[in-house]
């Protein structure tokens, strides 16, 4: 008998969202991601302690600027556990570039440039690496400009139809809508207890941003992400990328069945709009009131996950 998770796997590329080394293995994604949030978990995982210890005390012998000594420790530790993770998956791995720039397009390019070089420094080449930015106007700015340079980015906490439409307008090599975040939403603002997958608000905007690439022929990834339960994943079945928590993985791998193809690339190739311009970028997202909440408090969120870790690295550092 077919497993859920083998079949999801003939239908869209799963990524594991997680960098837990023994789930990598376990479950087998084309590709993995790290974050701040990410790595604070790693700290509690026996697998990666010596790699932690070795990371930290190569950063407190080349620095002695304590403040210095903790960004740099955040990129590195970065890298250190991505290159662990390309050792296991066939694909990519995304690293994070500090929510507190995601308003600053030259600091994001500049983070970029520092974390492929370290990556180089690791032995991995940058055609192995995303480069993960908030889908502020700025990030986007930032993505358009390394993509030309060779450097691929996913751009997170797309929430919006303006995100998107400037995401592909701007060649950027994946993206990352949001579906449980989405449906969290209208559940608290609607007061609804549970909705059916094909009426999920956060499934709805994953598809139509499938649509949307498909009717204009963008060739820009896109990875269905933030879910909340197996019915959300199998209702994408389809778009290019579903990135899933070990926990869904598990469901998926434990539960019998074959999975049913849900979103197709009709190809239909319309003629292209007029590429989106900030001002309008911005009315557009602001009209939007649940994705104007949820990137101001995706960054927020992420930003205080860097905070925490950057506070438990002073400590080992100082």
């Amino acid at each position: 008998m077919t497993q859920q998770l083998d079949s999801l796997k003939q239908l869209s590329m799963v990524v594991a969202d997680t960098g837990d080394l023994d789930a990598i293995r376990r479950y087998q994604p084309h590709d993995a991601t790290t974050n701040p949030s990410l790595i604070l978990k790693a700290f509690d995982l026996e697998g990666y302690q010596a790699l932690i210890d070795e990371t930290l005390a190569a950063v407190k012998s080349d620095i002695s600027d304590v403040d210095a000594r903790v960004e740099e420790a955040v990129d590195r530790l970065s890298v250190a556990i991505g290159t662990e993770i390309t050792k296991l998956v066939p694909g990519r791995v995304s690293t994070e570039v500090a929510a507190k720039l995601s308003f600053d397009e030259q600091a994001s390019i500049d983070k970029a440039h520092h974390l492929i070089d370290l990556y180089e420094k690791q032995g991995v080449s940058k055609d192995r690496v995303l480069i993960k930015l908030a889908s502020t106007w700025e990030g986007i700015r930032a993505a358009e400009k390394l993509e030309k340079e060779g450097i691929n980015c996913n751009l997170t906490l797309l929430f919006s139809d303006a995100q998107a439409r400037a995401c592909f307008e701007a060649g950027v090599y994946l993206i990352s809508p949001f579906v449980g975040r989405v449906t969290d939403w209208y559940k608290k603002a609607t007061g609804t207890e549970s909705y059916a997958p094909d009426e999920d608000p956060g499934v709805k905007f994953v598809r139509g941003v499938c649509d949307y690439a498909s009717q204009y022929g963008y060739d820009t990834v896109v990875m269905g992400a933030s879910f909340r339960n197996t019915d959300q994943i199998r209702a994408l079945a389809g778009c290019n990328r579903l990135t899933i928590s070990p926990a869904l993985l598990e469901e998926l791998a434990s539960t019998d069945g074959e999975v049913t193809r849900k979103i197709t690339d009709q190809g239909s190739g319309a003629k292209r709009l007029d590429p989106i311009g900030e001002a309008q970028f911005r009315w557009e997202h602001n009209e939007d009131a649940m994705a104007t909440e949820k990137l101001a408090e995706g960054i927020r969120t992420f930003a205080a996950d860097q905070k925490k870790l950057e506070g438990l690295l002073a400590k080992r550092l100082g």
